[in-house]
């Protein structure tokens, strides 16, 4: 697994009206097994988990707030503000496709996924684009398609789709670009890794819609930027790469 940096700058972002708050976990559902054998909320039995549902941490990719399960060609890019250098986002690059993670805090109260929906399909709409609501994996999930010039000129569109998950007083966003977002056998691969995904919400008293710090990996921050593995690459743990931009998806603010 490849680990790189990106920047992102305004232009290059999908704006999005707002974050969510959470839907404490739908607390009335019924239990089912997390990957520690623990019981939690309707996530259960589908994922993201939380930090107190899995037993420990080996094994994982910590970017801080997320921790990351390592896969075969999987590379991670974070994405970080231009204006701020705040890292705002992470995105798994897999096959072509990418998969971009946005975590937030959120309070114990009802969740907010439908309003946020409606918010984005209004933000959409006024950049001459369209979206539809599909039923996916994660529950319901908005597919976003904006106007898009091709490098020969030519009109069509690039394709978003979003998924959200509400957690223990934390809100997690999944946003899939390329054959991802409009191919469900594409998608699959990318669908299992945000499953696995871990949030890490912390302790500390955070207004709702703040994003979760995300930060690199120890061991990759203590490297120079390399195109040439290292032994714990080939072992398979996370390696640097110069950094690159990549597509941008959304920003929350």
């Amino acid at each position: 697994m490849l680990f790189g940096r990106g920047k992102k700058s305004k232009a290059e972002r999908l704006e999005t009206a707002g974050t969510v708050e959470e839907n404490d976990a739908a607390e009335a559902t019924a239990p089912a097994t997390g990957p520690s054998g623990t019981k939690g909320d309707f996530r259960l039995g589908k994922g993201p988990w939380d930090i107190d549902e899995i037993e420990d941490r080996d094994g994982y990719v910590d970017l801080g707030a997320l921790l990351i399960a390592p896969s075969d060609g999987l590379q991670l890019r974070l994405e970080v503000e231009e204006a701020t250098q705040r890292v705002v986002a992470v995105t798994m690059d897999l096959a072509g496709s990418s998969l971009q993670l946005q975590a937030f805090a959120a309070p114990r109260s009802e969740g907010l996924w439908d309003e946020i929906r409606e918010q984005i399909g209004q933000s959409v709409a006024s950049q001459g684009g369209e979206t539809e609501e599909v039923a996916g994996t994660f529950g319901t999930e908005l597919v976003a398609k904006l106007p898009a010039e091709a490098t020969d000129g030519s009109r069509g569109f690039r394709a978003a789709r979003f998924m959200g998950v509400d957690g223990p007083r934390w809100f997690l966003r999944g946003v899939l670009g390329g054959e991802a977002a409009l191919d469900r056998d594409a998608a699959a691969a990318l669908e299992e890794l945000f499953r696995r995904v871990v949030v890490v919400r912390g302790d500390n008293p955070m207004p709702p819609r703040e994003l979760l710090q995300l930060r690199l990996p120890k061991d990759a921050a203590a490297q120079a930027p390399s195109h040439v593995p290292d032994p714990g690459a080939q072992q398979g743990g996370p390696a640097m790469q110069q950094p690159e931009r990549g597509p941008e998806i959304t920003q929350i603010g």
